[in-house]
Order: C-alpha cells, then structure tokens, then sequence
C-alpha cells in the first residue's frame, strides 16, 4: 500500500473526472503553469490498494515541463465506482478501461505509465494495441504474479476479507501495520477512507490477479517491437514486491531503458518525487524528440 506523505494539492493540480466511453473516472489533474499543454499528455496507473493521490508529490513536476498529466482512480478504487462482479477487475478488463481512458485525454498518443498492479494492467492496454501512446513505463512493476512477503499478504487478504469484512481488515491488520511505521494522523485518516471505499469485489477480483498473473513480457515485448514503442523500466533499488533482479531482467527482455532510484523501495513517486520525476520527464522529452511529439 502506497502511503502518501502529503495530501495538500500543488499549485496547478485540481480533483477532476475523466469520462470515457466505459464509464467516469475519478483523476487528480495537473497543468503547466501557463495553463496551455505544449506537449503530448501522460497518464498514470496506481497500484493495488492504491490511488490517484500516490502521484501526487510528481504531479505538479511533471506538468512543469509543459505537459497535461493525469493520475487515475481505477474501476473500483478510492473515487472510482465499479461493479460488484469480481470478473471485471481482470487485468484485460482493467486494461480496456485504460485504452478508454487515453482516448478520452484526446487526439494526441500519451505517455502511459502503470505503477505496480497497475503495470500489469497497463501492459494489457499495450498488447491489445488498441491505444495510442508515445512512450510506456513500468513502475515498480514486475514480469508476473507477485512473490514473497507481498504475497503472503495477498493470500492472507483473500482469505480474510469475506470473512470479517473490510472494516475488519483496516481495524485488525493494516491500521495497526501504519501507526507502527509512524503514519501521520491525517494521513492516517486518509489511507482509512481510501480502504474503506474501495469496491470489496474489486479487492477481491484484483487481488486474485495479482498473485495469479502469467509472464506476459514477450507477448508485451513483441508489441512495443512491432510499434516501435520506447519502453522504460523503473523502480527502487530497495523494491519488497517484485525483487529487483526480475525487474532488471523484465527490462533486458524488453530491450527497455532502465532507471534504479537509489533510496527508494516500491513506491518512487513517494519516496524519491524529485528524482523519479526528473528522470520520466528526460524518458519522456526523449520519445518526444524520436517522435516529435507536440501539440
């Protein structure tokens, strides 16, 4: 669960909602100063037991280079209503939702970036080869089901969610894992209200993903050849989800650029705002210069 260290907006980032054509989603905006995008957009995917809010401390960042950037509730996360069926939170439904969303950002291809849970997501959206993008990063993201201490965690929810229900699981499990780490009470607060309205079906159905998930990377690998897609691969050099190793190994097969921000674990954008954000905008303005990219 990524925790945010700040909940106050930035200047230039405001509450909005994206409306596409699978439904209306709940997003954190934010623009360049002079208001007026000069570059293509990006778009960013959370995580599993996530949120818009984990981007928050890039937001203002990232748009400062002349970009629109928006993060995402997905179906059925914080902001975002889903359905009480556990088969539409696939990671191919997930996906169609995220090919819906970048379409409704406009004409221009995006840069598409999917942040744990979310990069399994978001590489469904590529496979598909149904949206236009400009660049793809994978975030702390790894080439399968997720393994080790985050899976038994995985495996300790699924079995106790239906049971005790979902107050339950904040009261008993998570709470006391967050004040024992020193969270803030506001933050706190929120990481309370952002679990308790998350859809239960959603939690169930993605967490079942998530520790279930085949290697799609050369299925990912033979799309990004076939669009000549840049691909980035970045994560913390101390990750405790998917190990580090995998995710290097995940960019070599991907022939993918490949960024480790020292002193971060799973969450970069949290832990390293300033260096994870310097080092997707120099991706970005990259592909951009390949592709030449402007609006």
């Amino acid at each position: 669960m990524s925790t945010p260290r700040f909940l106050t907006l930035p200047p230039g980032v405001r509450r909005t909602h994206v409306e596409t054509s699978r439904g209306r989603f709940a997003a954190l905006e934010a623009l360049p100063g002079s208001g007026v995008p000069e570059r293509c957009p990006a778009l960013l995917v959370p995580g599993f037991t996530g949120s818009k809010e984990d981007f928050i401390a890039v937001l203002q960042t990232l748009a400062r280079a002349g970009r629109r950037v928006v993060a995402i509730d997905m179906r059925g996360q914080y902001e975002t209503v889903g359905p009480d069926d556990p088969a539409a939170y696939t990671c191919a439904s997930l996906g169609a939702d995220i090919v819906a969303l970048a379409e409704a950002l406009g004409p221009d291809p995006v840069h598409l970036v999917g942040h744990s849970f979310g990069g399994l997501v978001t590489r469904e959206a590529v496979i598909s080869r149904a949206v236009r993008l400009h660049s793809y990063t994978l975030m702390s993201s790894g080439p399968a089901n997720i393994t080790g201490p985050r899976a038994d965690d995985g495996r300790a929810l699924l079995a106790t969610l239906p049971q005790i229900g979902i107050d339950q699981v904040w009261s008993v499990h998570m709470e006391p894992q967050a004040i024992a780490k020193g969270v803030p009470p506001e933050i706190l607060a929120f990481l309370r209200e952002r679990m308790l309205k998350n859809s239960v079906p959603g939690l169930l159905g993605m967490v079942q993903e998530v520790l279930n998930c085949a290697d799609r990377v050369d299925d990912l690998a033979k799309a990004l050849e076939e669009s000549e897609l840049p691909v980035l691969v970045l994560y913390g050099e101390n990750d405790d989800a998917w190990d580090p190793r995998a995710q290097a190994a995940m960019a070599d097969r991907l022939g993918a650029v490949k960024v480790v921000i020292p002193g971060a674990a799973h969450s970069p954008a949290v832990e390293a705002p300033e260096t994870t954000a310097g080092a997707l905008t120099d991706f970005w303005n990259r592909a951009e210069r390949m592709g030449r990219c402007t609006i």
